[in-house]
């Protein structure tokens, strides 16, 4: 045998599903294991300071250059988001897509996504997966993981702010975490995309006693035990669902997964979890404060609030350390939690790393040939 040569395994959708892409209950096991990796540092992400999201090529608003993409508002950008996992994990990887809200007029998601597996020693290439539904699973599933450590032990009453992609997957890791749940509530902007996110909820979860649409945000989260802001949202914070803290109930949990806004006077009143601290951290660096809107990530503006002197640094918990018992979670049944969800490259190359074990056991895939020796060394 040579050992010189290289082949990688190639993973269509059709074949990740197979290897079960899919798989919430899975996928929530290992984003628990990735949240406790990032809380011991046994990760590694882009950038100097190693927290980095990614790297992004957004397109300028005019260009001289006829054949160059323009900025028009429709989400057009590219993102390279490497990463390196520990733990049970211990490999190296980077999710590569394209984004184009003009996409949908063509059949096609807004997002195309595709994750590349290598050796952490080599560099070798080990698998290209196709990582649209990886990504949403993963996405969804840390949601999850908020859930198990923070919701109410009672909570019946789920509600979702965007019945999108996302909206799908973290209903579906919270009724996972959360079986107790009887009741969702969905808010979405567009009659079509509504129907569409009750029809699948009905067919999907029959356990449940109701599925409704409701028009404002203060109906999304009245009486609500559980809610997950999972609707798009761009950099003006103006925009964003805007919650008071009088319709919160006691003992809700309030999940970023996108965008969402309060009073920060009333944020500071509630229980502040991210998911790693020091994306957070990183982001300050990269967009100096305010850091909220540039970054329309909820947890942004518990580090902006840290900068007022609103709250503390210490106010700002990450999730790991109330997995590993390093501070208290839940304390009280009218305690209000809000879980920002950043989104990091280190969940899909975990989460990519379970599929490609399962997708070789299996045999699934199309072996593809790098070289058999190479021609420059």
């Amino acid at each position: 045998m040579n050992e010189s040569s290289i082949d990688f395994l190639f993973l269509s959708e059709e074949d990740m599903i197979k290897a079960g892409v899919k798989d919430m209950e899975g996928c929530i096991a290992a984003m628990e294991e990735v949240v406790k990796c990032l809380n011991t540092g046994d990760y590694v992400m882009g950038g100097e300071n190693h927290n980095s999201h990614g790297s992004q090529i957004s397109f300028p608003e005019s260009s001289p250059f006829v054949n160059m993409p323009k900025d028009e508002g429709d989400d057009r950008r590219f993102m390279a988001m490497p990463a390196y996992i520990g733990g049970p994990f211990d490999l190296v990887g980077m999710k590569w897509y394209g984004s184009n809200m003009a996409n949908r007029e063509k059949g096609l998601p807004r997002s195309i996504l595709t994750l590349m597996l290598n050796d952490k020693d080599t560099g070798a290439p080990l698998a290209l997966m196709s990582a649209n539904l990886l990504s949403a699973y993963r996405t969804g599933a840390i949601p999850g993981v908020g859930v198990k450590y923070l919701a109410g032990k009672d909570a019946k009453v789920c509600g979702i702010c965007g019945p999108g992609v996302m909206g799908r997957t973290s209903l579906e890791a919270i009724l996972n975490t959360c079986p107790g749940i009887e009741r969702v509530k969905v808010k979405g902007r567009r009659k079509e995309s509504l129907n569409k996110f009750i029809e699948h909820v009905r067919k999907t979860y029959p356990q449940l006693k109701s599925v409704e649409a409701v028009e404002t945000v203060e109906e999304l989260v009245r009486d609500t035990d559980v809610v997950s802001f999972a609707n798009s949202g761009g950099t003006d914070p103006s925009l964003y669902p805007f919650v008071k803290k009088e319709w919160i109930k006691p003992g809700a949990l309030l999940i970023g997964v996108s965008c969402f806004d309060m009073d920060s006077d009333e944020m500071k009143e509630c229980t502040l979890v991210v998911d790693n601290l020091r994306l957070y951290e990183a982001w300050e660096e990269e967009y100096p404060y305010p850091s909220f809107g540039v970054n329309n990530i909820i947890g942004s503006k518990f580090t902006d609030m840290a900068h007022e002197g609103i709250i503390s640094k210490q106010d700002i918990i990450d999730l790991g350390d109330i997995i590993y018992g390093k501070r208290p979670g839940r304390v009280s049944e009218d305690q209000i939690f809000i879980f920002s969800v950043g989104g990091m490259p280190v969940e899909d190359v975990a989460w990519g790393k379970v599929c490609y074990d399962k997708a070789k056991a299996l045999g699934l895939g199309v072996k593809l040939g790098l070289w058999e020796k190479p021609d420059l060394y």
